[in-house]
């Protein structure tokens, strides 16, 4: 359980950093997620989490 909590934590730091170093790359981002089509931004979320399941199993093993 610990470890969710500190993988979240991380993931609030990256998001964080991205805002607060520069928040015009963060809106630009964001408006090109918005032009983005749905299936798009689906497929790519999809591919998110198989790549970090597999970068968590292969340092957890």
């Amino acid at each position: 359980m610990s470890d969710l909590i500190v993988a979240f934590g991380l993931v609030l730091v990256i998001e964080g950093l991205l805002w607060a170093l520069s928040p015009e790359f963060g809106r630009h981002l964001l408006a090109v997620a918005a032009a983005t089509p749905e299936d798009s931004l689906r497929k790519a979320g999809w591919v998110a989490v198989a790549f970090g399941a597999l970068i968590v199993w292969m340092v957890r093993g």
